[in-house]
């Protein structure tokens, strides 16, 4: 048995489920350069094992690209069409972590992240919200994550409209998760 490297307050090892629930996985675009406009996945799907060391803990996590929501219907049919997601073809963005980093009083998640057939590494700023109790006394992890990506280099040019929106996506994760 190692002695962890890290210590994090109420810190406790297990195989989490994450509740979509309670999680929310959004991302903000520029849209012509001035404005920003914002959205969400409504469905998703992930696991955390968070080990004795910290350090070693894995997360995956698959999200159905076809639940993309913007609260406009015209941008969200357009964004699951061919000239973005290509939903039908495509039809899941995945995540695997690749390894975990202390970054003073956060961490770093790196991992692989899959859009449009196309896999990538990505380092997300991760914060450890803390662990508690649900309210039928299991135990629940609270999880921040935010990253930026290039949507081009995952092959989302968006076509003509591709000019009205920035390549630079901002993904940020709240997550809740139950062990057990």
């Amino acid at each position: 048995m190692s002695t962890p490297t890290v210590t994090i307050p109420g810190y406790l090892t297990g195989t989490w489920t994450i509740d979509p629930i309670h999680s929310d996985v959004s991302f903000i675009v520029r849209h012509l350069g001035v404005s920003k406009v914002r959205g969400q996945f409504n469905t998703f799907t992930g696991e955390i094992v968070t080990a004795e060391d910290p350090l070693d803990s894995k997360v995956s996590a698959t999200i159905e690209a076809a639940s993309f929501h913007t609260r406009q219907e015209q941008r969200d049919n357009h964004v699951k069409s061919p000239d973005f997601l290509h939903v039908e073809e495509y039809p899941e963005l995945n995540f695997t972590s690749t390894g975990v980093r202390h970054d003073g009083e956060n961490f770093l998640l790196d991992g692989d992240l899959t859009v449009r057939g196309v896999t990538k590494a990505v380092t997300l700023n991760l914060e450890i919200n803390g662990f508690g109790e649900g309210p039928d006394g299991s135990p629940v992890l609270g999880i921040s994550a935010s990253t930026e990506i290039s949507r081009k280099d995952f092959g989302v040019h968006g076509g003509a409209a591709g000019a009205m929106v920035s390549d630079k996506i901002q993904i940020l994760l709240e997550v809740e998760a139950k062990r057990g």
